[in-house]
């Protein structure tokens, strides 16, 4: 089952990975962590990227940040992660308002 929190999580555990790829990528000799980092990158990429395109069809989260995650995701995840923060505070101040 797709939820927002589940989504979110995962977003920030990209976003770790990807800052980690990046400082191991500037690091002089350290081509074995980038390596791995790199695909673990890649692999989370194409997960959330096919979750959020499912939780979409499901409602869970608008469309806006499904593209966000997907189209800007593998260059930046950090983008993905800003949209669940934007989505997130939108929704509580919309639940306050209510």
């Amino acid at each position: 089952m797709l939820r927002f929190t589940t989504l979110r999580a995962l977003s920030f555990t990209h976003s770790v990975i990807y800052a980690a790829l990046l400082t191991c990528w500037l690091a002089p000799g350290l081509n074995t962590p980038t390596y791995w980092l790199g695909w673990a990158h890649g692999v989370m990429w194409i997960g959330m990227s096919l979750l959020c395109l499912a939780a979409v069809r499901r409602h869970v989260i608008p469309f806006w940040l499904a593209m966000v995650v997907v189209v800007v995701g593998g260059l930046g995840p950090f983008a993905g992660t800003i949209g669940f923060v934007v989505h997130s505070r939108r929704e509580n101040r919309r639940v306050q308002l209510a």
